[in-house]
C-alpha cells in the first residue's frame, strides 16, 4: 500500500538549493519504517529499482546552466512517489551527468577560422568540420574531432551540440537537487540500503547521454547493467526525457526485457530553450517507441502498476 507523507516534505522547496539534515532525517527515517512496518530491502520477494538520471540542479533548478523547463514539477512528483512507495522501492539508482571545462561539447573544445569560440547551442555537423567552418582548439584533437562528428551522424545519434558549461564536477550544478537528495538519502535509511551512484559523462572526446556508455567509442558501463538486469522492475525518472532519458532506455532495451522496464513520463521532460532548441517532437516519439517495443509508459501518481498483483501487459 502507498504510505502517507512525512511531515518534512515541503513541495514549496522543490527548487532550494539548501543543505540536507542528515542527522534528523536519519532519525526519522528509521522511526518511519519502524511506525509504517516498512522492512529492510534485502527481505523483497519482487525486487524493484529506481533509476534516477541526472536529477542535478544543472537540468533541475532554475537559473542553472542547462535548466529543463517542467523539471521542478516533475522531481515533486518523483519525491512523492519515493515517499509513498518506500516500502515497494528496493534500491535507488541516481545517476550523475559529470563533465569537466574542455569536453567536446563544450566551447572551449571548438573555434572557428578567426579563433572565435562556437555560441552555446551551436550544432555542428560533419560537413561544418570538413569545410573548417568549426575545428578543434587544439590541433592534435582535429582528426578526432571528424571522426567523431562522423560517427555520430553514421550511428544516427544527435548531430554533436555545443551545450552551455554544465554539470561541473566539483560545482553546485552537479549536486543531485537539494529535494531528491533528502528523498534517496531517507529511503536508505528507511530501507537499510545506499544508493548506487553512478558516474557518466568524463570522457573529454564523448559525449555520453545514456547512463550505460558514450554516443562514440569508450566502454559500456557493464557492471550498471548487470546491477539492473538483478532486478524484477526497473523504474526510470529524470532529465532530459530527449535525451539522458531517451538514449538509456533506448540501450537498456538490448539487455533488458521491455516489460520490465516502467517510463515514469510524469517524472521528465524534453530539453526546450525558448529560440534556441525544442525537442519535444524527439521525446515523445522515443516514449511512443520504446512504448512499441513493450515497455511500459505509466504515471508515478497512479501506481497500480507496480504493485505485484497488477495486471502488467
Amino acid at each position: 500500500m502507498e504510505l502517507p507523507l512525512p511531515a518534512h516534505w515541503n513541495p514549496e522547496a522543490v527548487t532550494q538549493v539548501r543543505r540536507v539534515p542528515y542527522e534528523e532525517r536519519a532519525a526519522g527515517a528509521a522511526a518511519w519504517a519502524n511506525t509504517h512496518g516498512i522492512s529492510p530491502a534485502r527481505d523483497d520477494a519482487r525486487r524493484v529499482c529506481l533509476l534516477l538520471i541526472d536529477c542535478q540542479n544543472t537540468f533541475c533548478t532554475p537559473g542553472f546552466e542547462l535548466f529543463v523547463p517542467g523539471a521542478p514539477e516533475d522531481n515533486r512528483r518523483l519525491c512523492e512517489f519515493v515517499y509513498r512507495n518506500l516500502a515497494t522501492i528496493t534500491q535507488i539508482v541516481p545517476t550523475l551527468d559529470t563533465h569537466h571545462a574542455l569536453q567536446v561539447f563544450h566551447a572551449a573544445w571548438l573555434v572557428d577560422a578567426a579563433g572565435h569560440r562556437p555560441p552555446a547551442y551551436t550544432t555542428v555537423s560533419v560537413q561544418d568540420v570538413e569545410d573548417g567552418v568549426w575545428r578543434a582548439a587544439e590541433p592534435r584533437e582535429q582528426d578526432n574531432l571528424l571522426e567523431y562528428v562522423r560517427a555520430l551522424e553514421t550511428g544516427g545519434r544527435y548531430r554533436l551540440v555545443v551545450w552551455p558549461y554544465h554539470a561541473m564536477l566539483g560545482g553546485v550544478g552537479h549536486a543531485l537537487v537539494s529535494a531528491v537528495e533528502e528523498a534517496v538519502f531517507f529511503h536508505a535509511i528507511a530501507r537499510g540500503i545506499s544508493p548506487a551512484f553512478q558516474i557518466k559523462g568524463d570522457d573529454p572526446r564523448t559525449e555520453a547521454y545514456s547512463a550505460l556508455g558514450p554516443e562514440v567509442g569508450g566502454r559500456r558501463n557493464a557492471a550498471l547493467v548487470q546491477l539492473l538486469g538483478s532486478f524484477d522492475a526497473v523504474l526510470i525518472a529524470g532529465q532530459a526525457k530527449s535525451h539522458c532519458v531517451a538514449w538509456t532506455v533506448e540501450d537498456l532495451l538490448r539487455d533488458l526485457p521491455p516489460e520490465r522496464l516502467f517510463l515514469l513520463e510524469d517524472c521528465m521532460s524534453p530539453v526546450v530553450v525558448p529560440g534556441a532548441v525544442d525537442f519535444t517532437a524527439e521525446a515523445d516519439d522515443a516514449m511512443t517507441r520504446f512504448a512499441a517495443h513493450g515497455a511500459h509508459v505509466v504515471r508515478s501518481t497512479d501506481t497500480d502498476w507496480l504493485r505485484p498483483a497488477a495486471q502488467q501487459g
